[in-house]
């Protein structure tokens, strides 16, 4: 049986939720990595939106070896960007910043630049 990258055992496509952390646990040797915790949720009687612009990555940090920062956004195998977070990664590349898009630990690691 041959495991496609992105699925888990059954064939399901592995959440979102699951490659951020095992990005996280990848990353955490080499770098100090933040997770971008935003939403609306209620108050009483209004809602309340968290203070990330819309399009942030859902990680970043900087790599423990220079301190180069970094932002990863998250997807699954059959995720896509939003045009709030294409707009935002124009702007990290306008940059050079250190940005990409991972549906891996493995991708993360490329993006960071660390050599394992």
């Amino acid at each position: 049986m041959k495991i496609k990258s992105g699925y888990d055992l059954t064939g399901k496509p592995i959440p979102e939720k699951v490659i951020q952390d095992q990005i996280r646990y990848a990353l955490g040797y080499y770098c100090v990595v933040f997770r971008a915790n935003v939403g609306t949720f209620k108050r009483g009687d209004r809602f309340v939106s968290t203070g990330l612009p819309k399009g942030f990555p859902d990680l970043f940090g900087f790599r423990k070896s220079d301190g180069k920062a970094f932002f990863i956004e998250v997807k699954g195998i059959k995720g896509r960007l939003s045009p709030e977070q294409l707009a935002m990664a124009e702007e990290f590349k306008r940059h050079d910043v250190l940005y990409g898009v991972a549906r891996s630990a493995e991708e993360a690691l490329e993006i960071v630049g660390v050599e394992v």
